[in-house]
């Protein structure tokens, strides 16, 4: 399935410089790895507990949301094209992604434009997504990012939501998108299995 994940390559390219003068100054991919987690959980706390009040607060989040993805982009060339790679930094990478994905949108649930539920069981299945492609690695095939709703994909979304209410439009709760979203990750982990599998000839 289509995906934004299938634009990184363009992406990494403008990236790349930047990348080069980190590596050059001694910035290491795990790094980069633990401040990315940090601040999506710093960013989830402040949106959720101060964006009811001030509508410009969810402003924060499309940026930083571009911003993380990013620093996901960077880490991950750190580690391959400059020599960083290492059995810890595969841990933080993928531990990282889904404790940050966790920290930034359950404490929406704080606002009035999103409920507990619905982000929770996103958030679940989002999990799911990032699990399914790891199990892709465990049988023998290729770390899955199939879509329709990678990591880059929900960034991008609730970017969209972020920038939507800090504009003020009139909406007076995103549940059913979030159900949608929760819809969609289900469907990206049945994907990701059966493209492992397919991979593997079964």
């Amino acid at each position: 399935m289509p995906s934004v994940y299938d634009i990184k390559p363009r992406f990494q390219a403008l990236l790349r410089p930047l990348v080069r003068r980190m590596a050059s100054v001694g910035v290491r991919a795990n790094q980069v790895t633990v401040a990315a987690m940090l601040v999506s959980l710093l960013v989830g706390l402040v949106v959720g507990c101060a964006a009811g009040g001030q509508r410009w607060i969810w402003g924060i989040l499309p940026l930083w949301l571009l911003l993380r993805m990013a620093l996901n982009a960077i880490d991950g060339m750190l580690a391959r094209e400059h020599g960083q790679s290492s059995r810890l930094g595969a841990v933080l990478n993928e531990l990282g992604d889904v404790v940050a994905d966790a920290g930034l949108y359950l404490p929406l649930a704080l606002t009035p434009a999103f409920s507990l539920w619905p982000l929770a069981v996103f958030v679940l299945l989002a999990t799911w997504t990032e699990m399914t492609g790891v199990i892709g690695v465990q049988i023998g095939a290729s770390r899955r990012y199939d879509g329709p709703l990678g990591k880059s994909d929900r960034a991008l979304v609730f970017g969209v939501l972020g920038l939507l209410l800090a504009l003020g439009v009139p909406v007076r709760s995103w549940d059913n998108v979030v159900w949608a979203l929760a819809l969609l990750c289900a469907w990206t982990v049945f994907n990701r299995a059966r493209a492992a599998l397919r991979e593997l000839g079964e």
